[in-house]
């Protein structure tokens, strides 16, 4: 019969494998992803959302989303220990074997397909498929040798929103594309502030963002405002198509304006501290302009 003290360090062990297979699906990355998704739907339902389809949708692009990050996970875990902010993950630790973290991604990430193929459509499915491939096979490798690595990166990072689109439409038109545009632009000034904060880590693991390969900040800075003063004419094209109103408009408009200002703050210092502002207001940008069009729409 186990002891109280071994019954008690099973129980410990067990969580720390379920708490480690969570951080594998990077879960505040899937969650974002989902909720991009939903948008999607929502959107292209013109507000009559079919709530079986969108469920499954959701499932399909999560599943194929924490697939793809555990599966990083295990094609990084060399970076990981070389950087200070990853060194602690699951596989640089050692507390997880990689097979099994490359058994845990694979079928999450073939779940998701399966999901969207059987239950959603082709279209939805093949978007998957890309952006798993384009993440995994594209994004990861070259990430290793250029800075350009960010803005491709951004390409499968912007496709949730298009599939949720074409999981009720099951065809490409200018909504869902207007929509991937969004969410990609966004992404780069996010990545590139946290690159910013993080060059030196970035440096000793050998990655070569951009803030590394121009140490000076200055094509970082031209990037950020660059991105941000396109994400802010392309933000408003929802409400030029019909498919949001005024109060999202104008409350896109303030935000994109609000964004574009910390980034430009950027380049007038490229500090630290303006680098972590623009983070932070990017983090909170996409999920306020989120809200605004679903109570938007729904109103």
């Amino acid at each position: 019969m186990s002891s109280p003290a071994v019954i008690e360090s099973k129980r410990v062990s067990l969580g720390v494998r379920l708490a480690d297979l969570v951080e594998l699906t990077k879960p505040r990355i899937t969650l974002m992803v989902v909720l991009t998704a939903g948008i999607g739907v929502l959107l292209s339902s013109g507000g009559r959302v079919d709530l079986s389809l969108a469920i499954h949708a959701l499932l399909g692009t999560g599943l194929v989303a924490a697939g793809s990050a555990a599966l990083n996970h295990v094609l990084e875990r060399d970076l990981d220990a070389l950087m200070e902010r990853t060194a602690n993950r699951p596989l640089p630790t050692g507390r997880m074997d990689p097979d099994a973290a490359l058994l845990f991604g694979v079928g999450l990430a073939v779940g998701g397909l399966l999901e969207l193929t059987l239950a959603v459509n082709l279209l939805t499915a093949l978007l998957g498929a890309i952006a798993l491939a384009g993440y995994i096979f594209v994004y990861t490798p070259l990430k290793r040798i250029s800075s350009l690595a960010t803005v491709v990166g951004a390409i499968p990072g912007a496709l949730p929103p298009l599939m949720g689109w074409t999981a009720v439409s099951d065809r490409l038109d200018l909504g869902g594309i207007v929509l991937f545009t969004i969410l990609f632009l966004w992404q780069l000034p996010h990545f590139l502030a946290i690159a910013w904060m993080c060059r030196e880590d970035y440096s000793r693991a050998g990655v070569p963002v951009l803030p590394v390969v121009e140490p000076d900040g200055r094509s970082t800075a031209r990037q950020m405002m660059l991105y941000g003063a396109a994400l802010l004419p392309v933000s408003l094209m929802p409400t030029v198509l019909g498919l949001t109103g005024t109060t999202y408009f104008l409350g896109t408009l303030a935000l994109g304006c609000f964004f574009l200002a910390v980034c430009v703050a950027f380049a007038l210092s490229f500090s630290t501290g303006a680098a972590r502002r623009v983070l932070l207001v990017s983090v909170l940008y996409l999920p306020a302009v989120l809200l605004i069009m679903v109570l938007d729409r729904v109103a």
